[in-house]
């Protein structure tokens, strides 16, 4: 019979999937046993229904030989198998489906899982080949055919012979050249791989003749490795698990499992803090394992790491890192998503369309969400370590875009607490917070311990209200963000506004700042950083501290100032002076008699107060002279 020339737009159409559709040339493994898992599919789903059929499950495999020396990759199956018309017809035909037609079919009936829904899969194989032959006979026939074609000249259709039902694939291999290794798919080893990878979840066995060495056995005990002598064998493995883990009753799955998948599928040596499995039934079903794992990945924090998980569709690997399932603010969970009714673009390496990846998405984010919550509640311990090592992503994730995500993030962020020294939430804060009190209160510094140590925060405390401890750069951020929880605003203890006092001692602290004015405006002469100097009520023991002004605070400003990009952000600050502590008589008696020395107490009391807060100072030198020079009076 003589070659047949494929039609132009379908010669256009290969020319154009062999050179740009597919970006990894190793899919083309991938798109030949999941057309052979097709095709066994098709006979026994006739099976069920043609008593002639004498098949079982356990009947059923695609076997993969590889030959280094005629640089042959064969996969065989034993599925239905393809008439002289449909070898026409599908593989003549580029993008003629048969699986496609199969499944149209018999689309009533819930038990077909078809993989394949494009038919250009096969020609995937041209990536890598010089020549393909397709030999097959097909169920109920007697003859067998055998397609061949060398890419887009054309293919020829000639009748061969082969004992059993189904299809064996040829491919002969493309010699090597600079740019591409092609006998990298001679290899055991990278078979194995590709097969583990994309088709390890392929529900007949995938099985390849495969080398191994062992011990000769007439050799004596000897100690010594490197004088045994070794001899090759053979033996036909299974590549393939077949049943996916996530698709098993999770009742029958043992914790020990879930660990043992999760350590060796994502490349942790520690077992996750949390699984996470579901199985969802509506406008787009999927099942879901997830794993949020116990410790940062390595390169969380670096340009590298890529957010996402896996994509299967019926089982078969789609993406290794699927962003668009997970909001930034869970990047740190893994796992994988496998759904049925996704529609795919003709290579399978892409969504054609994204509505049903957002549904996912949207439930995946709630599911996530739901189960952090729980942990919250149920497993208090759990949640703390978990907090720890993932708390500050969940921040940036209520900071990030504007504070679009806070509600949704809002409850399962922690903070330190002045009462218990440990990790409390909003809601926690709020259930307790002190009858008539309309604001939650906060402090910000370095640790537990330095913002413990703050005069503003003895004032408070004493007063017998609860601060939340801001340990993280980021924590104030998120504070100005969420602006409010549950109709109570947030109130920095170290800020201007903070409103304590009760009527009668504002007038008084009031009537004492207007009678001290003029000493007060000597003493910003000698400090120009500051807005002003004033005395307050609410330091109690402590002569001194900042209070800032504004939206931005002392906390801030280091923060802003410690990034790459550093603007020179100032706080603005008012120096409070304690007007019960022994300094303010001791400045009232300088103002009176030597004012020049009240200016040098001014930049003390000033560079002191910053300490506290832990600023610089910046003028060291300076700072010590002075002090030296009054202790030597």
């Amino acid at each position: 019979m003589g070659t047949k020339q494929f039609k132009a737009e379908s010669k256009r159409l290969l020319d154009l999937m062999i050179n740009s559709i597919y970006t990894n040339k190793e899919i083309f493994l991938r798109e030949l046993i999941s057309n052979a898992s097709d095709a066994i599919d098709k006979l026994y789903y006739k099976s069920l229904t043609d008593s002639n059929i004498k098949l079982s499950k356990d009947d059923f495999k695609i076997q993969i030989d590889v030959n280094k020396e005629n640089r042959t990759i064969t996969i065989t199956d034993n599925g239905i198998g393809m008439t002289e018309k449909e070898l026409e017809t599908n593989l003549g035909t580029i993008a003629k489906s048969g699986s496609l037609a199969f499944k149209e079919e018999n689309e009533k009936k819930e038990d077909i899982d078809i993989i394949g829904q494009f038919g250009v899969g096969f020609y995937s194989a041209f990536m890598v080949s010089k020549e393909v032959q397709v030999c097959s006979r097909a169920y109920g026939e007697d003859k067998a055919y055998c397609w061949k074609s060398k890419g887009v000249e054309g293919y020829e259709i000639e009748e061969c012979e082969k004992e059993q039902v189904g299809t064996k694939i040829v491919l002969y291999l493309k010699e090597d050249t600079e740019e591409e290794n092609y006998s990298t798919f001679l290899d055991d080893y990278t078979i194995k791989n590709i097969v583990k990878k994309y088709s390890d979840y392929i529900r007949v066995p995938i099985k390849m003749e495969v080398e191994h060495q062992r011990p000769k056995e007439s050799q004596e005990n000897n100690s010594e490795e490197n004088k045994k002598e070794y001899e090759t064998y053979t033996e036909n493995e299974t590549l393939n698990s077949m049943i996916p883990i996530w698709k098993k009753n999770k009742s029958d799955i043992k914790k020990e499992e879930y660990n043992s998948f999760y350590t060796d599928k994502f490349g942790d040596f520690e077992e996750p803090s949390k699984i996470i499995h579901t199985s969802i039934e509506g406008n787009v079903s999927y099942n879901a394992l997830l794993f949020i794992p116990s410790r940062i990945p390595y390169d969380y924090y670096t340009k590298d790491f890529e957010k996402g998980l896996q994509l299967y569709s019926n089982g078969v690997l789609i993406m290794d890192k699927c962003s668009d399932l997970l909001p930034d603010y869970f990047s740190f969970v893994k796992g994988l998503v496998d759904s049925q009714d996704l529609s795919l673009n003709i290579s399978r390496e892409m969504l054609q369309h994204d509505r049903q990846l957002k549904i996912i998405a949207k439930s995946i984010e709630k599911k996530i969400k739901s189960e952090l919550e729980s942990m919250l509640k149920l497993n208090r311990e759990d949640y703390e370590k978990f907090f720890k090592t993932f708390g500050n992503q969940l921040k940036f994730g209520i900071y990030n875009d504007y504070g679009i995500n806070k509600d949704n993030l809002q409850d399962l962020i922690m903070f330190y607490s002045s009462t218990e020294k440990k990790l409390v939430t909003l809601s926690e804060y709020v259930e307790r917070m002190k009858e008539g009190q309309d604001k939650i209160y906060y402090a910000a510094g370095e640790s537990v311990d330095k913002i413990d140590m703050l005069p503003q925060v003895e004032g408070v405390k004493d007063k017998g209200y609860e601060i939340l401890y801001l340990t993280d750069d980021i924590d104030e951020f998120v504070i100005q963000v969420i602006f409010n929880y549950k109709q109570k605003q947030f109130a920095n203890v170290c800020a201007n506004n903070l409103d304590l006092d009760s009527k009668e001692e504002k007038e008084e602290l009031q009537k004492v700042n207007e009678e001290n004015k003029e000493m007060f405006t000597i003493m910003k002469e000698a400090i120009i950083d500051v807005q002003g100097v004033r005395f307050t009520h609410k330091l109690k023991n402590h002569p001194v501290c900042l209070t800032s002004e504004g939206a931005i605070s002392v906390e801030m400003e280091k923060t802003l100032n410690s990034m790459p990009n550093n603007q020179n952000v100032k706080a603005q600050t008012i120096l409070e002076i304690n007007e019960a502590h022994p300094i303010a008589e001791k400045i009232k008696n300088l103002y009176d008699t030597d004012k020049e020395e009240l200016k040098k107490y001014s930049k003390i009391l000033y560079n002191g107060a910053r300490l506290i807060e832990g600023l610089n100072i910046e003028n060291p030198t300076e700072f010590s002279n002075m002090i030296c020079d009054i202790i030597s009076k």
